[in-house]
């Protein structure tokens, strides 16, 4: 069962993953190579990725966050790039800079991606708790729970990169 110590945590990575994020959005200040870099990078996403592309590119990222202890890290990690590579792109698109980077945190796909990390961190966090304590028991009992939140995230982000697409898909249209 889900406890209220369950779903505070929960709420505790969300915003944590949101402030890594905004902050690495608005306080970096990538160099012209970096803007270059991480801009081919992404028109040569945009022109051949698609949902499950997208959907398999981020299950990579969410799984190791699941990792007790690491996973944190991992989620961290991936939460600073994340609003690094934001700033980039805010660099060479006035559109993108006049919004506010945590908008896209906002979007139906920002929110299922970021309940979905939440989730792996939150349980990441449990399961390094167990591991000091030495606590193998409450890790066995816990197995039915892990897989369904496992099956949770890998649902968010299938859904999520389909949205994601069908967003990209739709804005390109409108230009």
């Amino acid at each position: 069962m889900l406890t209220i110590k369950r779903i505070i945590l929960f709420f505790i990575f969300t915003a944590i993953f949101a402030v890594v994020y905004g902050g690495s959005a608005v306080t970096s200040e990538p160099t012209e190579e970096e803007i270059e870099e991480i801009m081919s990078f992404f028109e040569e996403i945009v022109d051949t990725i698609d949902g499950i592309g997208i959907f398999v590119h981020n299950t990579t990222i969410a799984l190791p966050m699941f990792i007790p202890g690491f996973g944190v890290v991992w989620g961290l990690f991936s939460a600073y790039s994340t609003g690094f590579a934001y700033s980039a792109i805010a660099a060479t698109n006035a559109e993108v800079a006049q919004l506010n980077p945590l908008a896209v945190l906002l979007t139906p796909f920002g929110l299922m991606e970021v309940g979905a990390y939440s989730i792996a961190m939150s349980r990441s966090t449990l399961l390094a708790k167990d591991v000091i304590r030495k606590n193998w028991n409450q890790i066995k009992n816990d197995k039915l729970l892990i897989s369904i939140e496992i099956g949770a995230v890998v649902a968010l982000l299938l859904i999520g990169g389909i949205v994601e697409m069908w967003m990209i898909e739709t804005a390109q249209g409108m230009q």
